[in-house]
């Protein structure tokens, strides 16, 4: 196990240092650890309006919501097989060829990916937040506490979305099956008041009040979910034929007035038969975005003004940004190196198939202003998420090409990202507390978002992604 460990490690670390430089990705930890410092250094400033309570639920909720993207391995395992093993033959299928059983592959699997992205993520934010203490009248000690608490949450969500995943790699029904379950359970603690936000987040609870008690649950909702997986998995994934009838024409066809009609055609096929395509909206998309709304539910009772349904949509621009990496999630230029097709061309394709697949937000937008009855502030809600959207994948095709899934931990490009979105992001929830119709000057970024598009088309026709 150790052996098997470390060479995963060091598979980790070169496939990322390869692609974007060994310092690039270094540094990385470093600028999460400085928004942290500063943003602890901001806390007295909203402590008015945001207490320190509330700033520790968000915070932990966001590694909640970090170790939901990193444990859907059981989900997206088979696509890479079936699309990418001819590239990156990984540590976790050797046994495809060596007498290493798959249950002790996945198992150091899960204690890799716990090891790296607590190094990646959950302690440059904890030595950030523990810098800052002295200056914002906190007890040192918080950091400490901070990283444990932290670290349960982002495990906790790990360990959960692995077994859902694994279960969904396994059968659907199973799935469904565990998903009833859970939710029968979930009402029935809603029934009995025990659905109270320590209860339901237990490292919260630990932060909060470091008892045995949090703690044991913490470790007993990580472990026992872990172990599931363990026991679920399936790495050697069966070769099998899958037969489809010819619907790159006619689907193109449906699409020839939007131009690039067999690239959107292609892309909408890719999504359609990968592996886990439902999974990925609800792993990456809906679960995430129900746990902010939630989120923002508990904020209206701190904030007073705060449109609730004009801040998700903010939120919901940057989230939907995620769909441009299921776009670009398993193709390379290199496959169309062939043709006659220039890197301008490919992104344009992605743009349009893009608005295409932004129905699905549009959809959940107007469901939360049914439910939340914003009918009043739909319009303002409307105008700043399409607007946000477009800036934000305006951002991110500039800075990241093609490539969006691995650029983004290069340090440089990560701490762009964050600055190039973070003010208008904030300026724009600030403007909405005054009056929400304010959000409506979010139409003000389509014109930076339209520059961005531009310089991206041409920055990246000479850019060449490195193999690995």
């Amino acid at each position: 196990m150790p052996d098997l460990f470390l060479a995963m490690m060091k598979e980790e670390w070169r496939i990322h240092s390869t692609i974007f430089g060994s310092l690039g990705f270094a540094l990385f930890p470093a600028v999460v650890a400085s928004f942290a410092f500063l943003g602890s250094l901001a806390l007295p400033i909203f402590s008015d309006v945001l207490p320190y309570a509330v700033v520790a639920l968000l915070a932990h909720i966001l590694f909640l919501l970090v170790g939901v993207m990193v444990g859907s391995f059981g989900l997206m395992g088979r696509e890479f097989m079936n699309r990418r093993f001819g590239q990156a033959s990984l540590v976790a299928y050797a046994s495809r060829s060596l007498p290493v059983s798959e249950r002790r592959i996945f198992a150091a699997f899960l204690v890799k990916d716990t090891v790296y992205y607590i190094l990646l993520y959950v302690l440059p934010f904890a030595v950030g937040f523990a810098a800052a203490t002295p200056f914002v009248s906190l007890d040192p000690g918080y950091g400490l506490i901070a990283f444990v608490s932290l670290t349960l949450a982002f495990l906790l969500g790990l360990s959960i979305v692995c077994c859902l995943s694994t279960l969904y790699a396994r059968s659907v029904a199973l799935l469904a099956g565990t998903v009833a379950a859970l939710s029968v359970l979930a009402l029935a603690a809603l029934r009995l008041g025990a659905a109270a936000v320590p209860a339901a987040l237990p490292p919260y609870a630990f932060f909060i009040d470091p008892a045995p008690e949090p703690l044991a649950l913490s470790l007993l909702l990580i472990l026992v979910p872990a172990a599931v997986s363990v026991l679920f998995v399936t790495v050697e994934y069966p070769d099998r034929t899958k037969r489809f009838k010819n619907s790159l024409d006619p689907l193109a066809g449906r699409v020839r007035a939007l131009g690039s009609a067999h690239f959107i055609a292609k892309d909408a096929l890719d999504l359609l038969r990968s592996e886990g395509g439902a999974g990925k909206v609800i792993f990456s998309f809906l679960l995430p975005l129900g746990l902010v709304w939630v989120c923002l539910r508990v904020l209206i009772r701190f904030i007073p003004g705060l449109d609730p349904l004009v801040v998700f949509a903010v939120l919901l621009g940057v989230i939907s940004a995620t769909i441009y990496n299921w776009l670009t999630e398993f193709d390379s230029f290199t496959s169309y190196a062939f043709l006659p097709v220039e890197v301008p061309e490919v992104i344009d394709a992605k743009l349009k198939s893009y608005g295409l697949a932004n129905l699905l937000p549009v959809t959940v937008l107007v469901l939360a202003a049914a439910t939340a009855g914003g009918a009043g502030t739909f319009l303002p809600a409307l105008a700043t998420f399409l607007s946000v959207s477009a800036y934000t994948l305006a951002v991110t095709v500039y800075l990241t090409g093609l490539h969006p899934n691995v650029m983004l931990y290069h340090a440089g490009v990560f701490l762009r990202y964050l600055l190039a979105i973070s003010p208008a992001l904030l300026l724009l929830i600030f403007a909405s507390i005054f009056d929400p119709a304010y959000a409506s000057l979010s139409l003000l970024l389509i014109v930076p978002a339209a520059l961005l598009l531009s310089r991206g088309r041409t920055k990246w026709q000479a850019w060449e992604m490195p193999g690995y």
